[in-house]
């Protein structure tokens, strides 16, 4: 479930049986619908009974979508899941809203995940959760979709390239101090933009940087097989795919060593550097020298062995298998109290009016009045065999 993309609302199957429900709220701010606490209960209620959903797992802790639905979900009793994708700090106003907002959204949830230790580490402090309630699984590369260019390419001119959205999160004012004497293909698109093309025509470096703009994700591998490093300048990451992917089509990769990078690949697929320019341009220069070490095809299969999507869906029911084990509590039990003085009150005022809001919409419209989805059953294909393609509630 997630909110209306452009003209894209409603229903829709993908491949494999998957249903998406695209439900009405468009975004207003960075890609988040407007928080409204309880405006989405009726649509969230109706869509977890017609699917008859067992647990309900929310992504990114920036989600308004996500804190609701799963909000609504403990008030409904279903057992709920989270996964947390990013890492943030301690000091800033924004950081210290998001905080309270996740000590909101976890205080009762069943499990949760993350996708490095590092990001554990940062999402217990933030939280207060118990350590044992949270697992690390690391994302994962689509490795037939992120193959190496099936020619070596020559070492006559090295290529550095850069795909990233260019935002100071992203490093993007480091990656205008640290382009030396070699070639650069940078893609990505972004407020700091500006500052790179800048760089460019002040140096007269059109010759050497290409800017590509924006890339779309199916056109990612074909830009990274033109060249021979990856570079990521991100100033904080959780995981970082993009490494994954660069190694995938056997580019050695130069990050920053910041937040769960470090965790990504083994110490010979990468070569790490501090956020500074200086150090950046040296590990550069030592990943030039390494070049001629590495083996496209061979990197390639290697990620085949240590990063699978299917490995990421085992581990991912193992999280549920325990989530269904959690005893359920009422609101009582809850721990919203602890969350603070005042937030920790007002979180079970919050609850309060969800659970009475909850009630009154059991009166007016029973379970028994939503009518269930069936399961898809597929009886055709090219085999001639009976398939069976499980609905949402069943995956």
């Amino acid at each position: 479930m997630t909110h209306a993309y452009n003209n894209r609302s409603g229903v829709r199957y993908m491949t494999g049986g998957l249903k998406v429900y695209y439900v009405l709220w468009k975004p207003f701010l960075m890609q988040n619908t407007l928080p409204t606490f309880y405006a989405t209960l009726p649509i969230v209620r109706t869509i977890l009974i017609r699917e008859r959903i067992s647990i309900v797992h929310g992504h990114q802790a920036f989600s308004t979508l996500c804190h609701e639905a799963l909000m609504h979900a403990r008030t409904m009793g279903y057992k709920v899941v989270f996964t947390d994708h990013s890492l943030y700090g301690f000091a800033d106003v924004g950081s210290i809203h998001m905080n309270k907002v996740l000590q909101f959204t976890l205080a009762d949830v069943s499990q949760a995940i993350c996708v490095s230790h590092t990001s554990k580490e940062n999402t217990v402090l933030r939280s207060g959760l118990p350590p044992e309630k949270v697992f690390v699984i690391p994302n994962a590369v689509d490795t037939a979709m992120f193959k190496p260019a099936p020619k070596r390419l020559s070492s006559d001119e090295i290529v550095i390239v850069v795909i990233s959205r260019l935002v100071y999160r992203k490093g993007a004012d480091l990656l205008v101090e640290v382009i030396p004497e070699v070639r650069f293909i940078i893609g990505g698109d972004g407020p700091k933009r500006v500052r790179l093309e800048e760089m460019r025509e002040k140096h007269s470096l059109q010759d050497r940087v290409d800017m590509l703009g924006a890339v779309p994700h199916s056109k990612v591998q074909s830009v990274l097989v033109t060249g021979h490093t990856f570079l990521n300048s991100s100033l904080t990451e959780a995981f970082c795919i993009a490494i994954l992917e660069a190694a995938s089509c056997g580019l050695l990769t130069v990050s920053t060593r910041v937040g769960g990078v470090p965790e990504v690949l083994p110490d010979d697929m990468i070569v790490l550097a501090e956020p500074d320019p200086t150090d950046m341009v040296m590990a550069i220069t030592k990943a030039i020298d390494l070049l001629p070490q590495i083996d496209p095809q061979a990197m390639h299969n290697r990620m085949k062995k240590l990063y699978s999507w299917h490995d990421v869906a085992k581990r991912t029911e193992i999280v549920y298998d325990r989530a269904f084990k959690c005893s359920n509590q009422n609101l009582l039990e809850q721990r919203y109290l602890s969350c603070g003085g005042w937030a920790g009150k007002l979180f079970c005022m919050v609850m309060i009016i969800n659970f009475l809001f909850w009630g009154f919409l059991q009166l007016w419209q029973p379970d028994k009045d939503i009518e269930v989805v069936p399961d898809i059953d597929l009886t055709t294909s090219q085999s001639g065999q009976h398939i069976y393609v499980p609905c949402a509630n069943d995956i």
